[in-house]
């Protein structure tokens, strides 16, 4: 089973936030005068958020265009620009146009040929040293399919290495899609590109189950006669028009932001007002019942498919199958304190040092312990698609009554349907209603919290 998505650094925005912002700061210390006011760079900082998330600033992908990174610059020049002289000439009594927009062109001109320079460099460093590359298949015989081809031969400093073309069409038996499914897993293949007009909608079905299984991206070359009734992503690799199939909220920068930063805040309250005196009592209780440590620690699958440590209060007698065997209704390993703090989900709360470190979110798809990722991966459809996005302590499923043991398949293909639907919709306002049922559930008492 596959354990990333792609050749992807989570570095590189990161790092180009960071570096914006440490320039634009220090060169305001230098070109403009010491009565604006330090408050005035705590300002622009946010502007500059600000600014670069509504216009998609750092939205540069390696098929992005130079011409399309010049209009973003420009763009964010602009509005800094005006961002500038409305904080000036509302909160400082300082006014000296020409010095403001010195300051705002040395700055965006910094920042434009640091922009370039890692747009330049990666491109270089894929063609070099072959690193930040996506492994590729393509599937079908049209006129598209062989543009895409030569696509790919003629621009490696997109990153993209062409593994095979499989050409085959409606007509084609089972056996060769198998074929194709098959070299995707042993080359350890990161995107699948499907001619639509030489696939039937049930090759097409086929292939969605696929790459939705297995943790792998599938993107659509169109036909120029077909009509999508969805709300499909186009993408152009030159002038080569592309489809991706799956539209997920949090891939963007600005939910990416907002999610974190609510989980970071949300947290941290969680932390500091409740665990700071919870975790001593709870201790005590916990080691005067049975031996063994405070915290229960389990591997769990979380983002991409990524192993990590779950942390949850012990509830249960050390034993050896914990890491095997779900816990279920009577369960002679509960202690009676165990039962209290699971009743009351209660043990769960150490998690959100998970959220803290990044490994999980506030909301998000539970997590599974490794033994059950693997098995449910191989027998529920579409089970891999909850790992596109960091598990969470609670869920939209959970909310819905699909918590604690998985008594049934139905209590687990319906989990995931509702893993699916939050994957595809999230938003802030879903995440604060999902924490709201939470707890008024756990008020409430469920009757599968055991």
């Amino acid at each position: 089973m596959r354990k990333t998505t792609g050749r992807y650094s989570g570095y590189i925005r990161p790092f180009s936030y960071l570096l914006d912002l440490i320039i634009i700061n220090i060169l305001s210390l230098f070109l403009l005068p010491e009565s604006i006011g330090l408050f005035y760079n705590v300002f622009i900082s946010i502007a500059w958020v600000v600014i670069a998330l509504n216009i998609g600033f750092y939205e540069v992908y390696r098929y992005t265009k130079a011409i399309e990174i010049l209009g973003k610059i420009l763009k964010q020049y602009v509005l800094f620009l005006v961002f500038s002289f409305a904080y000036i000439g509302y909160f400082s009594k300082y006014s000296e146009p020409s010095e403001t927009v010195e300051y705002s062109t040395i700055a965006m001109t910094l920042v434009a040929v640091f922009k370039f320079a890692v747009f330049y460099f990666l491109k270089r460093f894929r063609v070099v040293f072959g690193g930040n590359f996506r492994r590729v298949i393509i599937v079908g015989q049209s006129k598209n399919v062989c543009q895409l081809q030569d696509f790919f031969a003629e621009n490696p400093d997109y990153g993209y290495k062409l593994e095979k073309v499989f050409h085959f069409d409606q007509d084609e038996s089972d056996e060769s899609i198998s074929a194709c499914f098959k070299f995707a897993l042993d080359k350890n293949i990161d995107e699948i590109y499907c001619s639509l007009s030489d696939l039937s909608n049930t090759q097409v079905n086929q292939f969605v189950d696929f790459t939705d299984n297995n943790l792998k991206l599938l993107k659509f070359l169109p036909d120029s006669k077909e009509i999508f009734s969805r709300n499909l992503v186009y993408d152009y690799y030159g002038y080569i028009p592309i489809i991706s199939m799956r539209n997920i909220p949090l891939d963007t920068s600005f939910n990416m932001i907002v999610k974190r930063v609510f989980d970071i805040f949300f947290s941290l309250l969680i932390i500091v007002g409740v665990l700071s005196w919870l975790t001593p009592l709870l201790a005590i209780l916990i080691k005067l019942e049975s031996r063994g440590p405070v915290f229960f620690k389990q591997k769990r699958n979380g983002l991409n498919y990524k192993e990590f440590n779950c942390y949850k209060f012990r509830s249960m007698r050390p034993n050896e199958i914990a890491d095997l065997e779900q816990v279920s209704k009577n369960d002679p390993r509960i202690t009676k304190i165990g039962r209290f703090i699971r009743k009351t989900s209660i043990d769960e709360l150490p998690q959100f040092f998970n959220v803290v470190l990044g490994d999980m979110s506030v909301v998000g798809p539970r997590p599974h312990m490794v033994s059950h990722t693997e098995m449910y991966a191989r027998s529920v459809d579409k089970f891999m698609v909850r790992h596109f996005i960091k598990p969470g302590i609670t869920g939209l499923a959970q909310t819905n009554g699909y918590r604690g043991e998985v008594e049934t398949n139905y209590d687990i293909i319906n989990r995931v349907k509702y893993d699916i639907f939050y994957v595809e919709n999230w938003s802030l306002l879903l995440d604060i209603k999902i924490i709201y049922l939470t707890v008024y559930n756990a008020i409430k008492g469920d009757e599968k919290a055991y």
